[in-house]
């Protein structure tokens, strides 16, 4: 960085001497070479035009400029040093903002359009002369615009992927958050409700009750700081070097049995196929759509028990939760088109499975998702 701010601060002052050597130490050479010449000695301003455009648009100018007045031959040739002027304003298209930009190009054309007129012998000359010109300014320019496109474009892009990823991040959070308090809230709300009844004609199982209030909220507060903690943390190992807490899988099903049954729900499992390590999103979603759905038969359904059916297939995991609760029409589940059965349903789109979840035909209701199992998956699972 310190070497490259000396050169690009020694090229204005080495490009002029250059362009006075090449007009008036070189008479002799052909005034096209000159024209060359002054067009090459403008990769000295290079480090000039990435700081100050308008400064390195007009020492090309400049230098143009001279050697089209003060060479001897009439020729074409020696408007060639005006397209370094051209790419200089190329770049300040592509860079800078409209308005300088604008008034560059009309600067540019004006003075290049007037030397070309005023030292220009006849009208064949003039014409072609002034066509190459005009040619050579609209092609940078428009160069220029479609770099400076493609970069706004690119950097709309950057900010729709990360919009979109704080959306999705922002979901997740929303949904982990959901699915680690609802149940053990409901659960909570019951036995808090069961206590209240019978703490005066049954204080021993008012007691009960309030032990597992007592149980139940420590476990949550325990899952909510785990839950922040693997959410305030990038990577896999903390800043202490210890490794974050596994996510709950169907492992962790025997202990929603039995804090179901401790809020008076009876939970069935079983399981068909053989058991196989899982993918660690396969595996939370799975545990996550049980856990839903058996706070919602504890909160909602009015019944006693419900079904949890776990199938491993080849293709794919399929789950099944299933409940003789209430019908849709008494029951006034309104959680169960909440934020409930959208997480399940995120989750489920998110593994690009499928998912249903409705009232049963005879009685109760019934949440369905397969998720599926590919080769890769298991292998990163393993």
């Amino acid at each position: 960085m310190t070497a490259r701010r000396p050169m690009s601060w020694a090229g204005p002052v080495l490009y002029p001497a250059v362009v006075v050597v090449l007009v008036g130490g070189a008479p002799r050479a052909p005034v096209a070479l000159r024209a060359l010449g002054v067009l090459l000695a403008a990769v000295l301003l290079v480090g000039l035009a990435r700081r100050r455009s308008g400064a390195a648009l007009a020492l090309t100018l400049t230098g143009a400029t001279t050697v089209a007045v003060f060479s001897d031959d009439r020729g074409p040739g020696r408007f060639l040093a005006f397209l370094a002027a051209d790419v200089v304003l190329g770049r300040m298209v592509a860079t800078g903002t409209r308005r300088p930009s604008v008034l560059a190009i009309a600067v540019s054309a004006v003075l290049q359009f007037t030397a070309i007129g005023a030292l220009t012998q006849g009208p064949d000359d003039l014409i072609l002369t002034g066509a190459i010109a005009l040619l050579a300014i609209t092609t940078c320019c428009a160069a220029g615009l479609l770099a400076r496109e493609r970069r706004e474009h690119a950097a709309a892009l950057r900010g729709r992927e990360v919009a979109e990823a704080v959306t999705a991040e922002r979901l997740r959070i929303a949904r982990e958050l959901h699915d680690v308090v609802a149940h053990s809230i409901g659960i909570i709300a019951i036995q808090a409700g069961v206590g209240a009844r019978v703490i005066e004609t049954q204080p021993t199982e008012a007691r009960e009750a309030l032990r597992v209030v007592e149980s139940t909220s420590r476990e949550t507060l325990a899952s909510l700081r785990r839950t922040l903690i693997a959410l305030r943390e990038a990577d896999s190992e903390t800043a202490s070097g210890r490794a974050q807490a596994p996510a709950p899988g169907l492992a962790e099903l025997d202990r929603l049995v039995a804090t179901s049954a401790e809020a008076g729900i009876r939970v069935d499992v079983h399981r068909t196929g053989e058991p196989r390590p899982l993918p660690a999103d396969v595996d939370l979603a799975a545990y996550r759509i049980v856990q839903e759905a058996v706070t919602n038969v504890v909160r909602h359904a009015g019944t006693r028990e419900c079904r949890v059916a776990i199938d491993y297939a080849k293709e794919g995991l399929s789950v099944e939760i299933v409940d003789d609760g209430q019908g849709p029409a008494t029951d006034g589940r309104a959680d169960r088109s909440g934020f409930g059965i959208t997480g399940m349903r995120e989750r489920v789109n998110l593994l690009h499975g499928r998912f249903s979840a409705g009232p049963r035909p005879e009685r109760g209701f019934q949440v369905t998702a397969t998720l599926p199992l590919t080769e890769s998956a298991g292998a990163e699972a393993r």
